[in-house]
């Protein structure tokens, strides 16, 4: 369409499109038939393409959508190629899948592996680097689980498909406080340990010593800032 022939005032064009009218019929043949191909897709790639997606599952997810939704609307393009993605899509997906079951290396080089967070109530700073995964985005995700302190976390794992898995410690131990300092009239109402500290950094807890006050180093991340632990 050239630029001279694109008018504001054109509400046919805008609303209907340059299409004969019974392509609208066509329209309703082609939404079936590629709704069916990915209803089919997803059905012969697994149960998982369902529930939360690793990143593989994803890209075999967007390259199905990016591949079927074309024909729909454009009348030039027939149904048969979709089709044909469609399988290929299939194929290389149940090839990893089947190699990542057979190979565990293979496995976490496709997949990626589960990394742990939190390990007996402290943070594991090298992993959550690795992950990308930053202090603030972890301590909400223990707050949504309805948590305010890390004594009470045995472990907190980040799934290969981006899930945290957390196991609640047994017994409750002191820790670090996982409310936002802003909040300081909920800060406030937290019940602290006298006597025992933890690394403000990673949550390491310590138990409070005279020496603390020249600025005693965490044995977990070399940081020097203490706070008081929380139960």
């Amino acid at each position: 369409m050239e630029k001279e022939e694109i008018h504001l005032k054109d509400w046919p064009r805008i609303l209907v499109g340059e299409v004969p009218g019974i392509f609208y019929v066509e329209i309703l043949i082609r939404v079936a038939a590629v709704y069916l191909i990915l209803v089919v897709s997803m059905r012969l790639m697994g149960r998982r393409m369902a529930s939360q997606l690793s990143r593989n599952e994803m890209a075999a997810l967007i390259s199905l959508a990016a591949a079927i939704g074309v024909p729909i609307l454009d009348p030039n393009r027939g149904i048969i190629p979709a089709v044909i993605i469609a399988l290929v899509v299939i194929l290389v997906q149940q090839l990893i899948s089947y190699w990542a079951a057979k190979n565990e290396r293979f496995e976490g080089i496709s997949q990626d592996i589960v990394s742990t967070m939190v390990e007996n109530s402290v943070l594991q700073l090298d992993n959550m680097k690795n992950a990308r995964l930053t202090r603030e985005l972890l301590f909400a995700q223990l707050r949504s689980s309805g948590l305010t302190h890390l004594g009470s976390v045995k472990r907190l794992y980040l799934e290969a498909n981006g899930a945290f898995t957390l196991i609640p410690h047994p017994k409750t131990q002191p820790g670090l406080s996982i409310l936002p300092e802003w909040d300081t009239e909920f800060v406030a109402q937290q019940h602290q340990v006298p006597g025992m500290l933890v690394c403000h950094h990673c949550g390491n807890l310590q138990a409070k010593t005279a020496n603390d006050k020249a600025g005693k180093t965490c044995s977990n991340c070399g940081k020097q800032k203490w706070v008081p632990a929380i139960q």
